[in-house]
């Protein structure tokens, strides 16, 4: 796989590619943050904190032991160049997904999925997005640039279009983001609660799960570049993705917006940890 560094691996991804359904893939990349940057930081920081975890899950009783999981290491990137480093990401991914594997994916900031989403619906025309975030990343533009975290759902929506995106945890955007989610994505603000509904709905789609981790209250979850309060809390997040199981095909997912130097006690990278083994269980339990 070119453009890939190898670092130390996450926790239980210590397999060969060729035998691995779901794989690893570190993204550094924070070049369009509109407040605190430091998400690229995020995968380095995570692989040697991962082995703080034990590699069963007793959420979902499934251990990585079990199953083939390999670390691809991180994306290199080149700096100062977004439509360069996003061409990078999806050529990338275009390989991953042509070679028959679930990707998981370290952010990174949020656009990072874009890539991971345009190269999806290639394979996958009828792809859909379930989207946890504090945000609702639905801006045309952020300061005249239509690349940036902040209007990620809205370029995948360019990509996808209506009824396509299921966005839930919202609690912050504009007025204008706010009023053009009624007519072109299910936005369910401030919490989870119409999740089971929507999974029902999505059963047997091709779906994408991206998880910006501000959707987490920053009480638990400081570490992060726009922390805003009023989140979840972990528990409600570890039985969200225990209802993912439900779903029957996850294409693969992402894990985003970790900045860990903001949290010097280190439990938002722990947590950040825990949310990845959750999500490459259930992506290899689901194969």
């Amino acid at each position: 796989m070119h453009n890939i560094s190898t670092t130390s691996s996450f926790i239980g991804f210590d397999q060969e590619y060729d035998t691995s359904p779901v794989v690893l893939v570190g993204i550094p990349f924070d070049g369009t943050t509109s407040f605190r940057p430091g998400t690229r930081f995020a995968p380095a920081v995570v692989r040697p904190d991962s082995y703080g975890l034990e590699t069963y899950s007793p959420y979902l009783h499934l251990d990585m032991e079990d199953y083939n999981l390999c670390d691809l290491g991180d994306i290199e990137l080149p700096f100062g160049n977004t439509t360069k480093a996003l061409n990078t990401i999806y050529k990338t991914f275009a390989q991953i997904i042509k070679d028959g594997k679930r990707p998981l994916t370290i952010g990174g900031e949020h656009l990072v999925s874009l890539p991971i989403i345009e190269a999806f619906s290639k394979i996958y025309p009828d792809l859909c997005i379930i989207h946890f975030d504090a945000h609702t990343d639905l801006r045309e533009d952020y300061m005249g640039e239509s690349l940036s975290h902040a209007s990620v759902i809205r370029r995948a929506w360019d990509i996808l279009g209506d009824n396509r995106i299921f966005q839930f945890g919202i609690r912050s955007g504009t007025k204008v983001e706010f009023d053009w989610a009624k007519s072109h994505t299910y936005l369910q603000p401030f919490h989870l609660d119409s999740l089971e509904e929507i999974i029902i709905q999505l059963q047997n789609r091709p779906v994408y799960i991206t998880i910006d981790l501000d959707v987490l209250d920053p009480s638990i979850f400081p570490g992060t570049g726009t922390p805003e309060p009023g989140g979840i809390d972990f528990n409600t997040l570890i039985f969200a993705i225990k209802q993912f199981t439900k779903l029957n095909h996850i294409v693969g997912a992402d894990v985003v917006e970790l900045s860990p130097h903001y949290d010097i006690s280190g439990v938002s990278t722990a947590t950040c940890c825990k949310v990845i083994r959750e999500m490459s269980l259930l992506l290899s339990h689901k194969q």
